[in-house]
């Protein structure tokens, strides 16, 4: 049956429109685990014809996806292919991006690394003012990006905003992802939902082929490029998961504090990494 047997996710289908919720506590880690059940998800929703628009949302109040799961960096391969390749997260938020559907990114907490990038991904994304986060910490313990923002993020926000969020690797309030155009609006908590949802519906009630007709003149238009960027992407991000520094960067984080509940909520344990100067 489809939808049967998720983990990771709930499922709640009203008028076309599939609302699904990330439920893999304490933080919803983008792990193995949800990331097989993110590309399992993709292809049902892709492939059902009685869903029209899926809004993507979280069961857990602090956390949309805390980010991609670093344990994977310490198994990675230290030699890179000279093959370029998609990585996994690229896919999923391209499967999501490509749908002949709508997708809608509804987030009340924190949406960081990976999980920014699923909601970069998504056609369009709202957030709840003084509550949402978003953020791209990768580089701070040595990493580059892989799951597309390197390549979103100046499309929507211009490069000199693009470099300021990947670099400074500081939290972004959902007011100024607002302004920045990082997400399409911040709303009152309390309005969230019900705009979200009333938009979900109203979208659902026009003619389905149109809106994918219209949704693919936008990409074609304007993103046929994006495939290329993400190739360029994945290969820099996987040059530096070989690296050594990454490496020991990676490990001391979890040492410190990174994938704890308390670790992510405001990110403390960067300030508790050891001064690249030192090593």
């Amino acid at each position: 049956m489809q939808y049967s047997d998720y983990r990771c996710f709930e499922f709640r289908f009203d008028a076309g429109v599939a609302f699904v919720s990330i439920n893999h506590p304490p933080i919803n880690l983008l792990d193995e685990v949800l990331s097989l059940e993110f590309d399992r998800l993709g292809r049902e929703l892709e492939t059902d014809e009685g869903i029209r628009v899926v809004v993507l949302q979280s069961a857990l109040p602090d956390f949309f996806i805390a980010h991609s799961g670093l344990g994977r960096v310490g198994a990675a391969s230290k030699r890179v292919s000279h093959t370029r390749s998609f990585r996994f997260t690229q896919m999923i938020g391209e499967r999501f991006r490509n749908m002949p559907k709508v997708t809608i990114a509804k987030i009340e907490g924190r949406a960081r690394g990976g999980g920014s990038e699923i909601a970069l991904a998504m056609d369009m994304c709202f957030a709840a003012a003084g509550k949402a986060i978003f953020g791209q910490p990768e580089v701070a313990v040595g990493l580059v990006p892989g799951g597309g923002s390197t390549q979103r993020l100046p499309r929507l926000i211009g490069r000199g905003r693009a470099l300021e969020v990947l670099l400074a690797c500081d939290d972004l309030s959902a007011e100024l992802a607002e302004r920045y155009g990082y997400i399409n609006r911040a709303l009152p908590a309390d309005e969230l939902t019900p705009f979200v949802e009333r938009l979900a519906h109203r979208i659902a009630s026009f003619p389905a082929h149109t809106v994918a007709h219209v949704k693919a003149a936008v990409d074609l238009g304007t993103f046929a490029s994006l495939a290329e960027g993400l190739l360029v992407e994945a290969h820099e991000s996987d040059l530096s998961v070989a690296s050594e520094v990454t490496q020991a960067r990676v490990a001391e984080a979890l040492k410190v504090g990174a994938e704890t509940y308390e670790g992510e909520l405001e990110l403390e344990f960067l300030s508790r990494l050891s001064p690249i100067g030192n090593r």
